[in-house]
C-alpha cells in the first residue's frame, strides 16, 4: 500500500550540532504557515520527543529501526502522520552513526527505509572550506545519501554567503540557509540528555525565537518543496508493529486480543516521563484505558487499576518527594504484593527498590518491592540496544524467545536481577539483568510493547485476569 506523506528528516554531522533546536524552530515556522505537523524522532531517545510534543501539541513518536523494524517504522510514520500536512523527523547522533559503529538503525538507514529527503545540519563555527569537505564526505559515504539540502548552524551573517557558495560549488548540493549564533535559546543538558522541555523556563519563547531565526535565514518554502517531493511511502509489508495491516490509517490485527474494563495505571510526572507513545497506543488497541497518575503527588494508585506501568525518568532527582509520599509507596507495594501485573523500566525499576540514593549518596525510601538500593554509578551504564533472552516463562517473556530492548542509565542497583541475559547486537558482550516473575517485569532495559505484539498481548491478558480475580 502506498501512502502519500510529505516528509523531511533533519540530521546532523554529529551530536551537539543543534538539530533539536533547529527542528523545533522549523516545526514552529511550518505551523506559522498554517501547516499541521507530525513530529518523529529517530531511535530510542525519550527526551527529544518531549520537545517535539511541546512544539506540536501531539505526542512525538519514535521511529526505531532496531525495535520496530523497517515495516514497523513505515507503519508508525503512516499512522501518526495521517491527517497532517507534513511530517518532520529529527535524526539521532551523527547521520551515519548506528549500532556498534555500523550504519544499522542510523538516521541514514531510517531515511533510506522511509525514502525521506534529508536536510544535513553542519556546524559553521571556526571553519570555511573544511565545512565543504565534511559535506562532501557525508554525500559520498553511502549511495544513495538521501541528503537533499544543507543548513549551516552558528554561522555569522557576514560569512554565510561565502559559506553557501563554497558548499554548493564544491559539493553540488543546495544550502537552504543558516542560523547565526543565538543567545539564550539553547536547551540545557544533564546526565540522560537534554533537560525535559517541561522543566525549561520560557521554553515556548525560546522556540518562538528559534522560529523567528529560521524564518529570517532559512528557505522554509524550499524545505516544504523538498518534503512534498518525497513521493509515496510504501507500507505494503506484513511485518508491522502490531503484526497486521494499515487500514484507515490505523495498524490493526484481527487476532489481537481485546478486553473491556482493563485500566493500566501509568506513572506520569516530573519523575516518570519516559514512554514510547506507540507502546501506550498498543495497550489502547487492546482495549486498555490509560490512567495517568503521579507517584510524587497522588495519594494512591487509581482505584480501578488492573495493571501498573512505571516508566523511566528521574526518580533520583525527586527521591525526597517520592519518599515523602508514603501512602503512594504503600499503594504500589500492596498492589505488587496482591499480584497486580507490573512493568517497571529503569527509573520505574529504581522506584520499586527499598532505597534510592541521590547524586550525593543521600538515601531515601522507595516502594520496597525490590530488596535493594539504587545508587549512582558515576557514568553511563550498559548504553545502547540489547537482545533479552529470558531464563524462564514470566509476565512478558517466554524461554527461548529473544526480545529487543534499549538501556541507558547513570544509576545502578545492588539487586539488578538475573532472570534474563542481555546481549549486545554486533558484540560478544552480555550481562544478567531483570526481575521477571509471573506478575512483574522490573529492570533497567526498556522494551517497546509496540515492537512485539506478544508482549502487549501477555500484559493485557494478565491485567484482565487480575481484574476478574479482584472483581470476583
Amino acid at each position: 500500500m502506498l501512502v502519500g506523506i510529505s516528509r523531511l528528516l533533519v540530521a546532523s554531522t554529529g551530536s551537539n550540532v543543534g538539530k533539536t533546536s533547529l527542528t523545533c524552530g522549523i516545526i514552529r515556522a511550518l505551523q506559522r504557515r498554517g501547516l499541521s505537523v507530525a513530529a518523529f524522532k529517530n531511535g530510542p531517545d525519550y527526551v527529544d520527543p518531549l520537545f517535539l510534543e511541546r512544539v506540536t501539541g501531539a505526542a512525538g513518536r519514535n521511529l526505531d529501526l532496531f525495535l520496530l523494524g523497517r515495516d514497523g517504522v513505515r507503519a508508525s510514520l503512516a499512522r501518526n502522520a495521517r491527517g497532517c500536512d507534513i511530517a518532520v523527523i529529527e535524526g539521532a547522533m551523527g547521520y551515519y552513526d548506528g549500532i556498534a559503529t555500523s550504519d544499522e538503525a542510523s538516521s541514514w538507514d531510517l531515511a533510506v527505509a522511509t525514502s525521506t529527503p534529508t536536510v544535513l545540519v553542519v556546524d559553521g563555527r571556526g571553519r570555511a572550506l573544511s565545512a565543504a569537505a565534511e559535506v562532501r564526505g557525508f554525500l559520498g559515504l553511502r549511495a544513495p545519501s538521501n541528503i537533499a539540502s544543507v543548513i549551516v548552524n552558528r554561522c555569522s551573517d557576514a560569512f554565510f554567503p561565502r559559506m553557501k557558495q563554497l558548499i554548493e560549488d564544491e559539493c553540488g548540493v543546495a544550502v537552504a540557509g543558516y542560523l547565526p549564533p543565538l543567545e539564550d535559546v539553547g536547551f540545557d543538558s544533564r546526565h540522560l540528555g537534554l533537560v525535559p522541555a517541561s522543566e525549561i523556563a520560557g521554553i515556548d519563547a525560546k522556540i518562538d525565537r528559534l522560529a523567528d531565526a529560521v524564518e529570517a535565514h532559512v528557505d522554509v518554502e524550499g524545505l516544504i518543496a523538498l518534503a512534498n517531493g518525497a513521493g509515496a511511502l510504501d507500507v505494503s509489508g506484513d511485518g508491522l508493529p502490531e503484526g497486521g495491516r494499515v487500514a484507515g490509517g490505523s495498524t490493526v490485527r484481527s487476532d489481537a486480543p481485546r478486553f473491556e474494563g482493563v485500566s493500566v495505571a501509568v506513572a506520569s510526572d516530573e519523575a516518570f516521563c519516559f514512554y514510547y507513545a506507540d507502546a501506550l497506543f498498543a495497550l489502547e488497541q487492546r482495549g486498555c484505558t490509560i490512567r495517568r497518575f503521579s507517584p510524587l503527588s497522588d495519594p494512591c494508585l487509581p482505584a480501578d487499576a488492573s495493571g501498573l506501568y512505571l516508566g523511566g525518568g528521574y526518580p533520583e532527582l525527586h527521591a525526597a518527594r517520592l519518599e515523602a509520599n508514603a501512602s503512594m509507596r504503600r499503594s504500589v507495594r500492596e498492589a505488587a504484593s496482591a499480584g497486580m501485573p507490573v512493568i517497571a523500566e529503569c527509573g520505574g525499576f529504581m522506584y520499586l527498590h527499598e532505597f534510592i540514593e541521590d547524586a550525593q549518596r543521600n538515601r531515601f525510601s522507595g516502594a520496597g518491592v525490590i530488596e535493594g538500593t539504587a545508587f549512582p554509578a558515576g557514568r553511563s551504564r550498559r548504553f545502547g540496544y540489547a537482545n533479552l533472552h529470558p531464563h524462564g516463562d514470566s509476565l512478558l517473556f517466554r524461554e527461548g524467545e529473544a526480545v529487543r530492548a534499549h538501556e541507558f542509565h547513570y544509576w545502578d542497583s545492588d539487586c539488578a536481577g538475573a532472570d534474563l541475559t542481555a546481549r549486545k547486537p554486533r558484540s560478544d558482550r552480555s550481562w544478567e539483568c531483570g526481575h521477571a516473575t509471573p506478575t512483574m517485569y522490573a529492570g533497567f532495559p526498556h522494551v517497546n510493547l509496540c515492537s512485539d505484539p506478544r508482549l502487549a498481548n501477555r500484559f493485557v491478558e494478565a491485567c484482565a485476569r487480575f481484574s476478574r480475580r479482584i472483581g470476583a
